[in-house]
């Protein structure tokens, strides 16, 4: 990275504070008592050769009690594209319109740009300038080049600061994936104990208050810094709409399925609104496309899944009709029915094809789940079981998924996860039951950014059960830092000292090397 560079994304992460404290605000707009409108930051993501999204969403109130951040008109919004990080040499810019039906937020899928490069860019609205943000543009189609990634999950704003963030934008990655659970729709009790900053509301159910949880969370200075950092890649998992849902069904057997749908649809235009997304994943009715395949010239093929809105309901239904996840006994035999799927028909077809048509040295499925089996024991009765509301509870979705990278010879695949709160990194079989199968897939799942992980001696002693785990960790909280080329590709697990100091120092916890044509990986 050449000196220029450099310098530019220092000087965001340094500036970015001040420029959200201080931007300018025009004598119009003072006298006419117009907030700050940029409070949530910029963004970009979704990066192509040639172009890439950038975002912002107009919020002077971005906690208004009916979620439209402060303004009710529609509004002019001048955007640019510079070479420069000084803002001096513009190469593209221009206007759109913010207006109510999207919570005045702005998607422009910015296009002509030079392949392989970053770019800095600005939006000016209400008379007030926005932070600047860095993007990159993806290397030409044909590129063996290198890449320094992240990718994070799980930042429950009310058990800690988003330190994490802030680390990994230190690290100057060329683009970061977030997993899921970037927001929390439910909220602790207040006098639970947990709660290191409120949410100042209950669980979020309306569109309202979807608007308003990601805003609030928008409003950290450690998440606006990693996302004027570096483009990001975004899947969701459950709690940007309710935990353990699956598809139309609410973890809750009481509320009806026509009245979820209205919920997850709104969570789901919510979602599009704090999100740097393109128009192909604009709400369409209830249902919302976010997968979706990105390419990083030849070094890298990124299949972002979508590992809830099309499953199956879930396995295993309680007696009390909970969707719940819970640890089902092995002889369930919805675990195993080739009927069910986890990623839907179509999307398995999509994957598939994607798997098949692949020119990268390097596939990386990035979701939202630990992929890898895991024997686990029932808590009351110690029996040994499957975690329902994961992998594990659609096996034959999982044996389709490992069955296509062998029939396709996919090039050293690589598993991306969250949800669970932990560091894991396991070896994928062909035969999830046989553990001397062959190694189809080496899988890494990141820790929470703030989420409590789960029991670590309980799930410790599960390890003898589950030999295919090479490592597991989950009394840290952090983040995931990945350096790639053609010749190998390491893994960082990264570390923050405390969730609830928002000064937070990082570490290293443990690394790990995976070469071309060997499954599986080496730690170092």
């Amino acid at each position: 990275m050449n000196e220029a560079v450099d310098h530019g994304r220092r000087r965001i992460l340094s500036g970015l504070a001040v420029a959200t404290a201080f931007s300018i605000l025009s004598p119009f707009a003072r006298s006419a008592g117009v907030d700050y409108p940029f409070t949530l930051g910029v963004a970009s993501g979704d990066p192509l050769p040639d172009g890439f999204v950038i975002w912002t969403r107009l919020a002077p109130l971005f906690n208004a009690a009916d979620g439209r951040g402060g303004l009710r008109q529609a509004v002019p919004v001048r955007w640019r594209v510079a070479s420069d990080a000084a803002m001096t040499r513009i190469v593209r810019q221009g206007e759109v319109t913010a207006t109510e039906r999207f919570a005045h937020s702005v998607h422009v899928e910015v296009v002509g740009l030079e392949a392989g490069r970053p770019y800095w860019y600005q939006f000016e609205g209400l008379g007030a300038q926005s932070p600047v943000g860095q993007a990159c543009t993806t290397p030409p189609v044909q590129a063996m080049v290198s890449a320094r990634l992240g990718f994070v999950s799980c930042s429950h704003w009310e058990r800690g600061y988003f330190s994490a963030y802030r680390h990994l934008a230190a690290e100057q990655p060329d683009l970061v994936f977030f997993l899921g659970d970037y927001i929390y729709d439910s909220s602790y009790a207040l006098d639970s104990g947990k709660i290191i900053r409120p949410h100042g509301s209950g669980n979020a159910v309306s569109l309202r208050d979807y608007r308003n949880r990601y805003a609030l969370y928008k409003t950290d200075l450690d998440l606006q810094a990693l996302h004027a950092a570096a483009p990001s890649v975004a899947t969701w998992d459950d709690h940007e709409v309710q935990n353990d849902y699956a598809n139309r069904w609410s973890q809750d057997p009481k509320i009806p399925v026509a009245q979820f749908l209205k919920q997850r649809a709104a969570a789901y235009q919510a979602f599009y609104e704090h999100m740097p997304l393109r128009a192909s994943s604009l709400p369409k009715g209830l249902d919302m496309r976010i997968y979706r395949r990105l390419d990083y010239g030849r070094l890298a093929r990124f299949h972002v899944l979508d590992g809830r809105q099309y499953r199956s309901e879930q396995p295993c239904i309680a007696a009390n009709g909970s969707h719940q996840g819970h640890i089902a006994d092995n002889t369930c035999t919805d675990l195993r029915d080739p009927r069910r799927t986890l990623l839907g028909w179509e999307q398995e077809a999509w994957l598939d094809r994607g798997f098949a048509e692949s020119p990268a040295q390097w596939n990386v499925i990035a979701q939202d789940l630990l992929v890898a089996p895991l024997t686990q024991r029932d808590l009351t009765n110690h029996k040994p079981g499957r975690w329902t509301d994961g992998w594990d509870g659609y096996m034959a979705n999982r044996e389709r998924m490992l069955a296509s990278i062998q029939r396709r010879q996919v090039k050293n695949p690589v598993f991306w996860g969250g949800d669970i709160h932990s560091f894991w990194t396991t070896d994928l079989h062909a035969d999830a039951n046989d553990v001397d199968s062959p190694v189809v897939a080496t899988e890494f799942v990141g820790s929470s950014v703030t989420s409590d992980g789960p029991p670590f001696d309980a799930f410790s002693q599960l390890l003898p059960l589950n030999p295919h785990v090479k490592f597991f960790d989950s009394r840290q909280r952090g983040y995931v830092s990945v350096d790639v080329d053609e010749q190998k590709m390491l893994t960082n697990f990264r570390v923050i000292t405390d969730p609830r100091d928002p000064l937070a120092t990082v570490s290293t916890l443990k690394s790990f090397v995976v070469e071309p044509g060997r499954a599986g990986a080496v730690a170092v």
